[in-house]
């Protein structure tokens, strides 16, 4: 049997309504991570669902608790061959964001897989659910027609990264050794544009923090007290617009990175950024004037206002307010300490003359920021079976935009990490009406068929 028949395979099964069936019956388990009541859901997905399409191919499996006592469980399934050949550690995410169930389009809902068009809709369909079956029905493809895979694989599926994934890195280092692979080849994310195969080789990280000013005077008259007391609004949006100049660009010195290296910017050369018709228009004239487009968002640091308040923006009244906040987020690149983040701009702002302006994390919860360098042998040897299986030459991406755990992988089992995304921008994937695209999940599966195949060659 050939590379070309298994690819034929997973083509087959998507053709045949396969690949629809599987998805429509993992999206129907309504698995949100940010619901507490959906813990049962949750493990049944792992339990029921995972766990028995894993044992279809030969895979042993277990299911364990959270580390920190609450929270999704995790699955960790093996398939071990021959330890002489490579390992690869498949992840995914059983999770879903809340289903929103209200405000999607009429005909559809988020625990009905529905096909119009293109368009394969459902929660989950392309975050994570449709990626990771499509990466497990191509790696039963290329088992099925060579009778082997000729590599070793695991698979790692959590249930809680739409919270930050909070119990997984503490999981990884309990696991360590049941985890130990070669390298990291998993999907999550958006390709850059719909018809151009990706991969990416890590992520930017991300922080979220809050901004507040409350003088403690309470709210007061705006005709009595108007230029007498300090409007708590003012000053923060004053600090705020510190941070940035009027374009975007930033102007904390310590979150201005130092390694858009030839490499990266080698990689981002050839790039253009198109999540397709539905998809927003890039302003030109904002981010940092010197980068182009693709080096702002995958080379560079952004600085997101997230939400401001101040008063009532429901009911607003003649007084001044009594106090200002806002929620704020930093996407990073390497290059850029994690640690100094909040303590960079707490000197930036008392540099500025804003020391009355409290600074505090968000959330518990940071994604660190993570790339393996463009030149690596494992990147040369996927952008090498991708192009060979879809004659395209795939767009490499140093990091993703958005932010992912994938430093767990880098630097807590300390491995290559690889990704190949089969979404795309405007999928919606947090929002209603989220879906994926039937052409890409079809090449998907050629692409992966393709990448398994390789894999097991001698």
């Amino acid at each position: 049997m050939s590379r070309s028949a298994a690819i034929a395979a997973a083509e087959k099964y998507f053709d045949s309504g396969g690949f629809l069936a599987d998805l429509a019956r993992r999206v129907a388990i309504p698995t949100e991570s940010q619901n507490a009541a959906r813990g049962p859901e949750l493990r049944a997905y792992l339990e029921s669902e995972m766990s028995e399409s894993l044992a279809r191919i030969g895979a042993s499996t277990r299911v364990f608790d959270n580390p920190r006592g609450s929270g999704g469980p995790f699955l960790i399934a093996e398939l071990i061959e021959d330890p002489k050949r490579p390992t690869v550690l498949l992840y995914g995410h059983g999770d879903v964001i809340r289903g929103q169930e209200n405000e999607w389009r009429t005909g559809l809902g988020p625990w009905t897989v529905r096909q119009e068009g293109e368009r394969i809709y459902g929660r989950g369909t392309a975050d994570n659910k449709g990626q990771h079956t499509i990466n497990l029905a191509a790696i039963e493809a290329v088992l099925r027609t060579r009778g082997k895979l000729g590599f070793n694989l695991k698979v790692l599926i959590e249930t809680e990264e739409e919270t930050g994934s909070p119990g997984l890195k503490a999981f990884c280092e309990q696991h360590k050794t049941l985890l130990a692979a070669d390298v990291l080849i998993s999907s999550d994310g958006p390709r850059l544009s719909p018809g151009r195969p990706t991969v990416y080789l890590g992520t930017r990280g991300a922080l979220n923090f809050t901004l507040s000013v409350d003088p403690g005077k309470g709210a007061h008259h705006s005709g009595n007290w108007g230029g007498l007391i300090a409007n708590p609004g003012i000053i923060l949006a004053h600090a705020i617009a510190s941070i940035t100049d009027a374009r975007g660009s930033i102007r904390v010195p310590e979150w201005r990175p130092n390694t858009l290296t030839p490499a990266v910017r080698t990689a981002l050369a050839d790039l253009e950024i198109d999540a397709g018709p539905d998809g927003p228009r890039i302003d030109p004239d904002w981010g940092e004037p010197d980068l182009t487009p693709p080096e702002r968002v995958f080379g560079w640091c952004s600085f997101e206002v997230l939400a401001f308040v101040t008063g009532n923006p429901e009911r607003p009244v003649n007084a001044i307010p009594a106090r200002a906040s806002a929620t704020c987020q930093l996407r990073y690149v390497v290059g850029v300490d994690a640690n100094d983040i909040l303590p960079a701009l707490r000197r930036h702002l008392d540099r500025q003359g804003f020391a009355n302006v409290k600074l505090a994390p968000a959330r518990d919860a940071i994604f660190h920021a993570t790339r393996l360098d463009p030149d690596s042998p494992w990147v040369k040897w996927t952008v090498s079976s991708i192009e060979r299986t879809t004659g395209k030459k795939p767009a490499i991406l140093p990091n993703l935009g958005g932010s992912l755990p994938n430093e767990v992988f880098a630097h807590t089992l300390g491995l290559p990490t690889v990704w190949i995304p089969h979404s795309y921008a405007a999928c919606s994937q947090h929002a209603p009406n989220e879906h994926l695209l039937a052409p890409v999940a079809r090449e998907a599966l050629r692409i992966m068929a393709g990448v398994y195949w390789d894999l097991g060659e001698k």
